[in-house]
């Protein structure tokens, strides 16, 4: 009851803005757990037969802000496209993110598996640096000053559509994006999400939209939360709801969660023309 009586008030018009709930989506506002997310998807991709780091990378719901696309950049890969529903980050705060990132990595710091970041997957076998993947070259180059300087120069120009589509741009920020024509077909070597397939409405566009833009050598990996996400007291209470229940619990928010069983995200990957190579 008191979820439902939480989605009726939040429905009242004008409560959701004095209230800002959409203010920040938590997570990606640390640059440790951008730094820890990307390394762990970087290093499951290289145990599952994707060599290096990807060239061109895109990442869905980023979030609070574009670290985790930033720190592919610094590991090597030359663009990054962000793709969110809706915009919850800035120039600003991207710049602070991204300094804290440089260090890291320059320190050729562990993942961090702290006990604030006790719940991130995938898990690790190993949390050591990966010096395998992230040679002392490799870093060597992709830190260089000059590169680091175009990097920072594409995230203060995230709001400039004209440099966004220029040639020295390493960072496509795309909100909101509503079909698979925001990327070039075929284009993407990998694409990744953290805790987010859950709440796209249109999964199937989504699937389908990622086929679309992946290279025929491209993959996808993805951490899906199916717990209840604060709608119920059980991790499982949302499938509890009938559709209308569901609707009074959503209220007027743009997205919440879509309610799918991970059985439906394996059959919509192989729809789509996806093997699955690991699953945890």
């Amino acid at each position: 009851i008191k979820y439902l009586l939480k989605g009726i008030f939040k429905s009242i018009p004008g409560v959701e803005k004095i209230y800002n709930f959409h203010k920040e989506t938590g997570g990606t506002n640390n640059a440790r757990y951008c730094y820890s997310v990307w390394l762990r998807h970087l290093t499951e991709a290289n145990e599952n037969g994707f060599p290096g780091v990807p060239n061109k990378l895109a990442e869905l719901g980023p979030g609070d802000s574009l670290g985790i696309g930033i720190s592919a950049l610094l590991s090597g890969s030359e663009k990054c496209y962000a793709l969110d529903i809706v915009r919850y980050t800035d120039a600003k705060k991207n710049l602070e993110i991204f300094e804290k990132l440089v260090t890291l990595f320059r320190e050729r710091t562990a993942v961090p598996r702290d006990l604030s970041f006790s719940q991130i997957q995938p898990e690790l076998d190993n949390y050591d640096f990966p010096h395998h993947i992230l040679t002392e070259a490799l870093l060597e180059a992709s830190l260089k000053p000059e590169r680091l300087n175009r990097i920072r120069e594409s995230i203060r120009n995230l709001d400039n559509p004209e440099y966004s589509s220029g040639p020295d741009c390493m960072i496509c920020y795309k909100v909101p994006w509503t079909d698979s024509a925001v990327i070039e077909t075929g284009k993407i070597d990998m694409i990744i999400s953290q805790a987010v397939l859950q709440h796209i409405d249109d999964i199937e566009l989504t699937y389908q939209s990622m086929n679309i833009w992946l290279k025929e050598s491209g993959y996808i990996s993805h951490c899906i939360d199916l717990r209840s996400m604060g709608t119920s007291d059980s991790w499982y209470g949302h499938w509890s709801y009938s559709d209308l229940e569901w609707k009074i619990v959503k209220g007027r928010k743009k997205y919440l969660i879509n309610r799918l069983p991970y059985s439906e995200h394996i059959a919509l990957a192989k729809k789509y023309g996806f093997d699955i190579s690991n699953e945890k």
